[in-house]
């Protein structure tokens, strides 16, 4: 049995144009604090280009070296069984639930009811949101704060909520950099409808609202057809200053 590492009680959102929102604080303070003093360095993350300036530690990227940092350190061991767990993926969902975002999921049948509701959608020729098997991942992400971005997208179709959390110490980060997570909308009004995640460039999108980057917070958010969100390049004077983040998924399998 894991530990519940997050708490929901602070979860605020809003709705338009997609369900997105922040948790602060979302972890017990000395367990964020050690989280924060055990994130892995920067020689072990790939380089991840193709969605703007990031460095990706992860099971998609960087693989080898993931498994193996997660292996040596107990706490990570631990977080990664819990964000693996059933329990971690019910309370995302039913924290949404509870502010009229119901996704549709059913996580406390038993398989075999579950099996029996795919076979039964497969008879009818259909197939019911509730009756998918979720999965859940975890990276740890990293941004130079001189120049990193993350270009507009709405996240590839098999996601399903995601939460970005901050690594960051207390008056480490200057806001002044920037660094957080902007609500995009597309000037264009023909590309609002992203299920691909085709990506555009910051210049073709308006902001709508931007979470901070600050520590001990998650912005979770749902992926829909237009949930539209970036990084703006940040200004800091020295690209080794960096914005780390966990970046978790919920989402189906591909």
């Amino acid at each position: 049995m894991t530990r519940p590492f997050f708490s929901w009680e602070n979860l605020r959102l809003r709705y338009e144009p997609f369900p997105i929102g922040l948790a602060r604080p979302v972890l017990e303070p000395g367990l964020y604090h050690e989280m924060v003093d055990t994130f892995p360095t920067l020689d072990r993350f790939a380089t991840l280009s193709k969605v703007g300036d990031k460095f990706s530690l992860g099971e998609k990227f960087g693989t080898k070296e993931f498994h193996a940092f997660v292996r040596s350190h107990p706490l990570w061991r631990e977080f990664h069984a819990y964000i693996k767990s059933r329990d971690f993926v019910a309370s995302v969902l039913e924290a949404l639930r509870l502010r009229h975002v119901d996704l549709g999921f059913d996580l406390d049948s038993s398989p075999a009811k579950r099996l029996r509701k795919r076979l039964a959608d497969a008879l009818r020729g259909g197939s019911r949101i509730g009756s998918l098997e979720l999965t859940s991942r975890f990276e740890f992400s990293m941004l130079p704060a001189q120049g990193g971005h993350v270009i507009p997208h709405t996240d590839g179709s098999s996601k399903i909520v995601t939460l970005v959390v901050s690594m960051l110490r207390e008056g480490e980060w200057d806001p002044a950099w920037g660094g957080g997570t902007d609500v995009n909308r597309p000037k264009d009004p023909t590309r609002y409808f992203n299920r691909l995640n085709r990506q555009l460039a910051f210049d073709e999108v308006e902001v709508l609202d931007t979470f901070a980057f600050e520590p001990n917070q998650a912005v979770v958010f749902v992926k829909t057809f237009n949930s539209w969100h970036s990084v703006r390049p940040m200004t800091a004077p020295d690209r080794s200053i960096l914005r780390r983040t966990l970046t978790i998924n919920i989402e189906t399998p591909s």
